[in-house]
């Protein structure tokens, strides 16, 4: 007896249109019994629009490291915290703030709450000193300060000299900076980040804008204070020429057969990436201070002119490196990407970037040779110079004394000290210090830090006044002396 077979329907995955990012009504397909189901499924069909197939996809950046470059990338991290302290410094007109006002200033300074402030201060005995100051205020008769040392005072004034020969000089930085920028005009907000990498003094608004009316004046924007060019000078219009050239190093002197495309020893990328830095090398030359629609360009010429006006940002700083975050400030002053990161790291025939530490640094590749040295180094550079071999000096004064009295004021955290200065590093707020008080009437202000804060700030000033460490301070930690 033959029994009767229903037919055999499937349920077919609802096709998606290109048109629409909803899927089309599913439908039962009955299958007959002579068919089988691979002779009816939809074939699967692949619609593009013409401007999505013309644009190829840029290659996944890759980051190679380089440890002569990170050598430099750590250096810089771990001379921050004296950096930025000789900075709050010399802001005042004594040279000196009181450690209860240096609290204040942990976001600038880069350091947590957790970690006390006066240890850090004394791993720098040869650039700070601390000593007792008198007060007007009927509640303290004289307060724990802070200042720099004759050595430290020396190196700032001679800094300050040689910035006042070259003034000119870095007036015309500043200026081709501000050409870079199609408005040609930039917040001097933004130029505070930038300024101590271009070797700007720190008082730049007074010392080099306002006495150089005929280059530039400030404006009041909606967004702050911006600086304006009064003219355009076409004679600093030109591109900064090749720092290394890549011949001398041929063997044999032939022409190449093939593209080359110059990397530093030991590095190798993919053949896409090759191919696709070769093919932004054959694109016609644009200039980063030409006037252009940015709209108007296409994807790679766009990104060849993002990496000439990148380039010539980190020819002007002083070690021809600074930080992402800096240049990040300037995206849409200078028509650079969103995605500056990863475009810097995909051009490493031009860009080195160094993770060392929480904000990452950017390189110019060819201002360096092999050995990481630069190549061509400024006079500003004499400045880092002199307050490393001071930083060292400072550690071998540690050292004698760890030798002579056995203490150990701030060297247990030697070792670890500057990997706390990278783990907690944060944006700048040098601009927002002297807007919560930090000013000339820093006796009025109150102290709202923890009893527990205080105790432990209070140990080590005990700790450092038995070992003879602060000025005027007899055995009993009582001051002796007036400012």
């Amino acid at each position: 007896m033959a029994m009767a077979v229903a037919p055999l329907s499937i349920a077919v995955n609802p096709p998606r249109s290109f048109l629409s990012p909803l899927p089309l009504r599913s439908s039962q397909l009955p299958l007959p019994l002579s068919h089988t189901v691979k002779s009816i499924l939809p074939l699967p069909v692949r619609a593009s629009t013409p401007s999505t197939s013309r644009l190829m996809p840029f290659p996944a950046p890759k980051l190679v490291r380089y440890p002569a470059l990170d050598k430099h990338a750590s250096t810089h991290s771990h001379l921050r915290f004296a950096r930025k302290l000789s900075t709050l410094l010399l802001s005042k007109p004594h040279h000196f703030l009181p450690l209860r006002i240096l609290r204040r200033c942990r976001r600038y300074l880069n350091l947590p709450f957790s970690r006390p402030l006066l240890p850090m201060i004394l791993r720098y005995p040869s650039l700070f000193r601390l000593f007792y100051a008198a007060s007007h205020n009927p509640l303290y008769s004289s307060l724990l300060s802070v200042s720099l040392t004759p050595a430290a005072i020396s190196l700032f004034k001679e800094s300050s000299l040689l910035r006042a020969r070259v003034a000119d000089s870095l007036a015309a930085k500043l200026h081709r900076l501000v050409m870079l920028s199609p408005r040609r005009s930039i917040l001097l907000s933004k130029l505070v980040h930038l300024g101590p990498d271009l070797g700007l003094p720190l008082d730049f608004r007074n010392k080099l804008c306002n006495l150089n009316p005929d280059r530039f004046i400030t404006v009041n924007t909606s967004y702050g204070r911006a600086l304006q060019l009064v003219s355009y000078d076409q004679s600093l219009a030109s591109p900064m020429p090749p720092l290394r050239s890549y011949s001398d190093n041929r063997i044999m002197n032939r022409p190449r057969r093939f593209d080359y495309i110059p990397l530093r020893r030991g590095l190798n990328i993919k053949r896409h990436h090759r191919e696709f830095l070769l093919r932004l090398r054959n694109l016609p030359d644009i200039s980063p201070f030409d006037d252009c629609d940015l709209a108007s360009l296409s994807r790679e010429m766009a990104e060849k002119r993002a990496c000439a006006v990148v380039r010539e940002i980190l020819g002007m700083t002083v070690e021809k490196r600074t930080l992402i975050d800096h240049l990040s400030h300037f995206r849409k002053d200078f028509g650079l990407p969103n995605r500056l990161r990863a475009l810097l790291v995909r051009h490493p025939e031009m860009f080195y970037v160094s993770i060392k530490g929480i904000r990452h640094s950017v390189f110019l590749a060819e201002a360096y040779d092999d050995s990481g040295k630069l190549i061509v180094q400024d006079d500003l550079l004499k400045e880092k110079l002199r307050l490393m071999e001071l930083v060292r000096e400072g550690k071998r004064m540690r050292r004698a004394r760890r030798k002579g009295l056995d203490l150990n004021l701030g060297d247990d955290d030697l070792v670890n000290g500057e990997e706390m200065e990278e783990e907690f590093e944060i944006e700048d707020g040098f601009e927002d210090l002297f807007e919560v008080g930090i000013g000339d009437d820093w006796e009025e202000i109150g102290d709202d830090l923890q009893e527990k804060e205080d105790e432990v700030e209070e140990f080590w000033v005990k700790k450092a006044a038995v070992a003879g460490l602060i000025e005027g301070a007899n055995d009993d930690g009582h001051s002796v002396e007036v400012w």
